[in-house]
Formats: structure tokens, C-alpha cells, sequence
């Protein structure tokens, strides 16, 4: 069986690769292996070891700083994880003989603010980061690039958009509003949702579509080349709440909280995914609602451990 090598395991999408350890050797014949070993990016020699160990057939490299917030309070540390670490890790594979797929895992967020008359977003698009998370990551695309024109091995580029699924922080909105209904649902909390700017869409698709998408860019997307990941649709984060509302039957006032909302926010996100589906056939596959209703399964449970965990009192 091939060998597949994930980084960042302990992530959101890592994790949700690991509750599909089983369906992607059968479905795709990819064994996912994990090192003993910590590794660092920003270490060079406990990559080497790492990559000794997983002896990888294929990488897809998800390890990296994510949270916009975070790169903003320290743009140097986000610059040296997601540009810095992505370089090493190439060095490590090219010094350990590495000849397989290399997919880096980007982000949408690296179109900025794109004008609604060229929505959907497509990948001819030019890249204009508006903050130091999307910029680190633009610059890692650049790397890679000039890295497939010169090494034997494959080497391509995804940009993921907004996905969503069990197990995301509660940094990100849709996580969010499902932990606090979990909470009101609980007595935890009074039925009043804390929210940023509702009134933005975005491109979300679920976490496991997206990991199916990857596979599918493993086996035959092209060396050099860049793909949107996303669903192609535009979700408007007012709807999503509603629709969260609906399915938990919780009745709860929606407020705006001025320490969620964030000045640079794009108003509207759609992406084209006509792209990769052309190259590979990948299409999404799991409705919106089964992924609302998985999140906010996710979250009952979570809660509930929180509060056995540590007694919170109820109000």
C-alpha cells in the first residue's frame, strides 16, 4: 500500500484525516503513517528523522500557523512557520530521496478582496493577501512552484476555502455558534448567541470533502499547478445560523459582539472548483445540513465533557 505522510496530524483537518484512516486505504489505497518522533518545521534535523521513519510515497502539508488573529499579533512567527517550515520540509524530503507527490495546502485566503462581478473565484486570478497569514502563504505557493520546476518529484498546490466540520476550534464562526447552542441546550448558558458580522457569505465545504479533494489531486492533479478547493457556492452566515437555529429547535436572540468582528472581512466569498473537478472528476459530496448536524453533534459531546471536566455552574 502507498504510503501517505500528513502533517500537522493534531490539527483540525490532520485529525479528521485520522478518523478516516480506514476509508482512505480502502476507497484509495493510501496508508497513513505517523512518526514516533516530534518534529518541528522550523528544526531541520528532527524533520529528517521524521521523514527517515514515514518513508512517504506521498506528503500533503497541512502544519503550519492558520489562525488570522494570531498572524496579525505576530507576523514574523507566522512568515517562519508557513514559508520557513514549508522550505525546510522540501529539504528534508530532497536530502532523504523523496520521489512522490508533494501537495501544499494553501488557502483562498490568499485572493483578498475580490470585486463580486469576478465571483466566482478562479484560479487565474491574481493573488492579493490582505493580511500576514495569506501573504506567508502566498509566498510558500511561490516556493513550491519554483521548487516543481526544478526537482523530478510531483509538486502541486491546493487553496482550500472556508471548511467546517467536528473537531474545529471555537475561533472559527460556525464552530462557534455550535458550542454556544450546545451550551444554551445544556443550561449552561442563556439563550443569547455572541456573533461577529453575520451579514458576509462564504464558500464553506465539509472537512471531509475537502480531504477527498486532496486524494483526488494526489493521483492526478499536475506538477505546478495550483486548484481551488471549495464547493462553489456562497453561504450567507446569517443563513447558516438559522439553519443551526432549525435543527437544534433552540429559540436564542443573536447578538453582535464588537471583539468578533474584524475590520478587513471580504464581504462575499464564492470560489470556482471547476478546475480541480475537470483534472480529477472531484466533486463535493456531503449536504450542508448533514454537516451542520455533524457539527453540531461534535459539540454536545465536547460541551458535555467541558462541564463534567470542570463543573461549570449553571446560571
Amino acid at each position: 500500500m502507498k504510503r501517505l505522510f500528513v502533517t500537522g496530524q493534531s490539527g483540525f483537518v490532520g485529525l479528521a484525516f485520522e478518523r478516516m484512516r480506514g476509508h482512505i486505504a480502502a476507497a484509495h489505497g493510501w496508508e497513513l503513517v505517523s512518526v514516533d518522533n516530534p518534529y518541528d518545521l522550523l528544526e531541520p534535523a528532527a524533520l529528517d528523522l521524521a521523514i527517515r521513519q514515514a518513508r512517504p510515497d506521498a506528503v500533503i502539508h497541512l502544519a503550519g500557523q492558520t489562525f488570522i488573529p494570531e498572524a496579525f499579533r505576530d507576523p514574523a512567527h507566522t512568515l517562519d512557520v508557513n514559508l520557513k517550515g514549508t522550505l525546510h520540509l522540501l529539504q528534508a524530503l530532497q536530502r532523504n530521496a523523496f520521489n512522490g507527490t508533494f501537495l501544499y495546502v494553501s488557502s483562498g485566503d490568499v485572493y483578498g478582496k475580490v470585486n463580486p462581478e469576478l465571483l466566482p473565484i478562479g484560479e487565474q486570478l491574481p493573488v492579493r493577501p490582505q493580511n500576514p497569514y495569506a501573504v506567508s502563504k502566498a509566498a510558500a505557493e511561490l516556493l513550491c512552484y519554483q521548487w516543481s520546476c526544478n526537482q523530478p518529484w510531483r509538486i502541486l498546490v491546493a487553496r482550500p476555502f472556508n471548511h467546517i466540520g467536528p473537531g474545529q476550534r471555537e475561533d472559527f464562526v460556525i464552530s462557534s455558534v455550535a458550542r454556544q447552542l450546545a451550551r444554551i441546550r445544556q443550561g449552561l448558558q442563556e439563550p443569547r448567541i455572541q456573533v461577529g458580522d453575520v451579514d458576509v457569505s462564504r464558500d464553506f465545504l465539509d472537512v471531509e470533502d475537502v480531504i477527498s479533494a486532496y486524494l483526488a489531486l494526489l493521483e492526478n492533479g499536475l506538477n505546478g499547478e495550483t486548484y481551488n478547493v471549495c464547493s462553489g457556492k456562497e453561504y450567507l452566515i446569517r443563513d447558516m445560523i438559522a439553519s443551526m437555529l432549525y435543527l437544534t429547535e433552540i429559540d436564542a436572540q443573536i447578538e453582535q459582539d464588537p471583539a468578533r468582528l474584524r475590520p478587513s472581512d471580504l464581504r462575499r466569498v464564492k470560489g470556482s472548483n471547476q478546475k480541480i473537478t475537470q483534472a480529477t472528476a472531484w466533486q463535493p459530496g456531503i449536504p450542508m445540513q448533514q454537516t451542520l448536524l455533524n457539527v453540531l453533534s461534535d459539540w454536545e459531546s465536547r460541551v458535555a465533557a467541558e462541564t463534567a471536566t470542570q463543573g461549570h455552574p449553571r446560571p
